[in-house]
């Protein structure tokens, strides 16, 4: 199966977006149990602004510097960055080298991450927003490949809590919230 990440990516964003819309209280806690919601959509926005930067071909320690304080509209500081993400990855080579955290990786690696990471999210702000929780068909299965082979290294990653107990013929959806430590059905 071949995956389209540059329009899974489109996808993702908009489905954040519409979650990020719903927001009333920014201090309301998330599914992910370090963050409310306020620190989880700065999070989001944060690697975003990543995501030019590196895809530039600067380091992670070159790159740094140049991350601007995000102002106090998220909605708007998130439509910015959103918007200058998607323009980089409309531009990169799926083979660029990328310098990440933890070594070199081809742009096409880093994108799977960027949308994976946007779709956990999108569905733990919307379970703090009380909106819509079921995420786009498309993203759940390229998602569930990202993460399924590394179900065993996940946790020890130190980023997922550890993975909920699921049944196997648990929907799609639910088998991939549970291998990041997440339970959609609390």
């Amino acid at each position: 199966m071949s995956i389209d990440w540059i329009s899974l990516h489109e996808t993702a964003h908009t489905e954040f977006g519409r979650r990020l819309a719903a927001v009333t209280d920014w201090s309301a806690p998330t599914p992910d149990t370090d963050w409310n919601t306020h620190q989880l959509v700065r999070h989001v926005i944060e690697e975003q602004q990543w995501v030019p930067l590196l895809l530039a071909g600067r380091t992670v320690r070159e790159a740094k510097p140049l991350i601007k304080r995000l102002g106090d509209d998220l909605i708007a500081e998130w439509h910015r960055y959103s918007a200058a993400a998607a323009s980089a990855w409309s531009k990169a080579d799926s083979e660029t080298p990328v310098h990440v955290s933890y070594g070199t990786i081809p742009a096409h690696e880093y994108l799977r991450e960027q949308v994976s990471d946007v779709t956990i999210h999108t569905w733990d702000l919307a379970r703090a927003t009380h909106s819509a929780d079921t995420l786009d068909v498309s993203l759940v299965e390229a998602v569930y490949t990202v993460f399924e082979p590394q179900k065993d290294t996940l946790e020890a990653s130190g980023l997922f809590a550890s993975p909920v107990p699921v049944p196997e013929d648990a929907p799609l959806q639910s088998r991939l919230l549970a291998l990041t430590g997440r339970d959609d059905r609390v």
